[in-house]
């Protein structure tokens, strides 16, 4: 019925809106803006109404949660970074007949998720600062999904991607972009270095891990990929543990995706942090699961079985 049209590693670094501002900072993230803007261009070419965001900022300690209100509005200040944002306004209308269908379907499918429609709960800045620039006319419905979980098996957060997928697919009536918005390493600065490192990498290793991983994606190394992430996202420092890119892989296929990435925003460094905008593919899947954690695991961080 439905069509998954548009699937993106989405970059939502605080300084792509201080370099809006007057000030030093001012021009030094167009390269990111430029990027989500073509992500915008490119869903409104494919026809999708709605944008699901995977977002790294919206932690939770127990199940799955979407963020579905009807329509969302207000004025936003980071609790991490306020002096990087500050009154930031948003507006844009959510869905929240597609958000109770992805997390019925995630429910039945044995990854329990909860849908909130009548919530006064905000969206996080890993979906306002991309939405700034790829939604600024309100042209896409918007759903946020939490993706820094805290006590989550990375498998169940593949399974989560899968069973949206098959939601959209088989009952929904509409066009559907998935976005993973979050870093690749994420080992912020010492505290007082932040300024030194505002374009550049926490440490050489982790530089050269994103970099590799880039290569494994534009090559389309999927299984390898998929088996070294649990280890990735741990050693690699992954924002949100990395559930944003266990559910956009789950989505595509996990280890059985083909595609390559398309990288529209260059590899950056961001207070420490490792950045990109990255489209990738959305091709036909198999339609079967992938299977849950097993009980008896310590962690989150474990090899996953291939689809």
């Amino acid at each position: 019925m439905g069509k998954l049209a548009l699937a993106a590693k989405i970059t939502h670094v605080p300084s792509i809106y201080l370099s809006e501002l007057p000030g030093p900072r001012l021009g030094t993230r167009q390269d990111a803006i430029d990027g989500h803007k073509e992500i915008g261009r490119r869903c409104r070419e494919l026809g999708v109404d709605t944008i699901v965001v995977f977002d790294t900022h919206w932690l939770v300690n127990a199940n799955y949660h979407v963020n579905c209100a009807p329509h969302f509005k207000g004025l936003y200040t980071s609790n991490e970074l306020p002096h990087f944002i500050s009154n930031l306004a948003y507006e844009f209308p959510g869905n929240p007949a597609l958000g109770q269908l992805l997390a019925k379907v995630c429910s039945e499918h044995g990854v329990e998720t909860l849908a909130h429609p009548a919530t006064t709960l905000a969206p996080e800045y890993g979906t306002l600062v991309p939405m700034r620039y790829m939604n600024e006319d309100q042209h896409f419905k918007v759903i946020s999904v939490s993706a820094l979980c805290q006590v989550h098996y990375l498998n169940d957060s593949a399974r989560l991607g899968w069973a949206m997928r098959r939601a959209v697919e088989e009952h929904y009536d509409g066009t559907v972009a998935f976005f993973a918005s979050g870093s690749l390493s994420h080992r912020f600065a010492q505290n007082g270095l932040a300024p030194e490192y505002a374009h550049k990498i926490w440490s050489p290793l982790l530089e050269r891990l994103d970099r590799d991983v880039i290569r494994m994606w534009q090559g389309g190394e999927w299984p390898a990929f998929c088996e070294m992430l649990p280890e990735y996202a741990s050693k690699g420092h992954g924002e949100g543990f990395m559930h944003d890119t266990a559910m956009l892989l789950g989505a595509l296929g996990w280890s059985e995706y083909t595609g390559r990435a398309e990288i529209l925003t260059p590899y950056f460094g961001a207070s420490g942090t490792g950045q990109l905008n990255a489209v990738f593919p959305v091709l036909p899947v198999q339609g079967r699961a992938i299977p849950a954690a097993q009980a008896s695991s310590a962690t989150g961080y474990r090899a996953f079985p291939r689809l």
